[in-house]
């Protein structure tokens, strides 16, 4: 087999600042352990010990939060429905909301009471009423987990308090939050709510940096003897989205100080580039015994990177084809691979697949490709 390489020009969207020749250095941080992730490429942009299993505490209210979101688009949970309160709910430890078996409570204060007040006895009354009890919850959370491919991850419960199996990671943490942005686009905004008052109590959001950085616009903080201090924090800026998860901070001034040094580098030592557009066509490939004798390939989804500030124009990219490509293709198969280069060294290798589908050719047309291929 022969392998047929395409070299490719890079569209990339928005401008780029002057070139620099020295990678960025991520700063140093003052927890047990740290991620700063940019949202569109998903790429790391620094990190410690992001796959060190580590007590999530609050912050497992963002998977409780996820499988809330879901039942109300299934329409399983109604945002008006009134909820009972249990008495574990009533008596639950930690932080609550204050709800009250002999008053009413909706799904809608209970999810402001989750996201705002972090509300332990808000998410039990959710589980409750989404799964018929704690433990049949904990269980919808670690499947979701894993189809998230949160490998290091187990919870037992939907608040974060603390269990010797209810753990996770950095980077575990990193791809839920993300989830929530990109599934729930009309729910996330829940998450910059400064205050929400219930029962005649007001409680104030922990996450402070929605009062000292405007681009911040969410997420969830946490706090177990310990877990430390810990704040996952998404700020959007312009087109661009970062994700910061801090864990094991020394005090609540300490997590909002390092999530804000993270995400500052982020902004300050990269850019986030758009390659191309989904479904957009990279190179046309030679098909052999199909009923057309091009395919058009090209990338599955939009597609993003993070660069180094100002090296965009230094990436070079090229597709590579196994050939003969035989039919029938069908769209959405890989058919190559793109191979990208950053100042002439290997920096990501990803899927080329089929834009459309190419069926099997007729019998004199496979006859006649048969041919050629036994003397080319």
């Amino acid at each position: 087999m022969l392998r047929f390489i395409f070299a490719i020009a890079l569209f990339a969207a928005g401008a780029v600042g002057a070139t620099q020749h020295v990678s960025p250095s991520g700063p140093a941080i003052d927890a047990r352990a740290w991620l700063l992730v940019d949202f569109h490429s998903g790429q790391s942009l620094a990190g410690h010990g992001v796959n060190d299993r580590v007590e999530p505490a609050s912050l497992t209210k963002l998977m409780t939060a996820y499988l809330t979101f879901t039942a109300l688009g299934r329409k399983t949970l109604q945002p008006e429905q009134v909820v009972p309160v249990s008495e574990r709910a009533w008596r639950a430890e930690g932080s609550r909301m204050f709800i009250d078996p002999r008053k009413p409570v909706t799904v809608n204060e209970l999810i402001r009471g989750m996201i705002v007040q972090s509300g332990n006895d808000a998410c039990i009354a959710l589980a409750e009423a989404i799964a018929g009890s704690e433990e049949a919850f904990a269980q919808m959370m670690n499947q979701k987990a894993r189809e998230f491919g949160m490998r290091n991850t187990n919870f037992t419960n939907s608040t974060g308090l603390p269990h010797p199996q209810h753990y996770s990671t950095a980077h575990d943490l990193a791809l839920l939050a993300g989830a929530i942005v990109r599934d729930f686009p009309d729910f996330y905004p829940l998450y910059s709510t400064r205050e929400f008052r219930y029962n005649n109590i007001s409680q104030s959001n922990r996450n402070r940096l929605l009062w000292t950085d405007p681009t911040v616009d969410g997420m969830k903080t946490g706090l177990t003897e310990n877990a430390g201090y810990c704040l996952i924090a998404s700020a959007r800026r312009g087109e661009r989205r970062l994700i910061s998860v801090v864990l094991g901070a020394r005090s609540d001034a300490a997590r909002a100080a390092e999530s804000q040094k993270l995400l500052n580098y982020g902004f300050q030592a990269f850019d986030t580039v758009r390659l191309y557009e989904k479904e957009q066509a990279v190179a046309t490939l030679q098909v052999w015994k199909g009923s057309a004798n091009n395919v058009k390939a090209g990338v599955a989804r939009e597609l993003y990177l993070s660069l180094p500030k100002g090296r965009a124009d230094q990436l070079k990219a090229s597709v590579e084809s196994v050939q003969p490509l035989l039919a029938p293709i069908a769209s959405g198969q890989q058919v190559g691979t793109m191979k990208l280069l950053l100042d002439g060294k290997p920096f990501r290798e990803l899927p080329v697949v089929a834009l459309e589908s190419v069926p099997l050719a007729g019998i004199f047309g496979r006859g006649w490709d048969s041919l050629r291929l036994m003397f080319r």
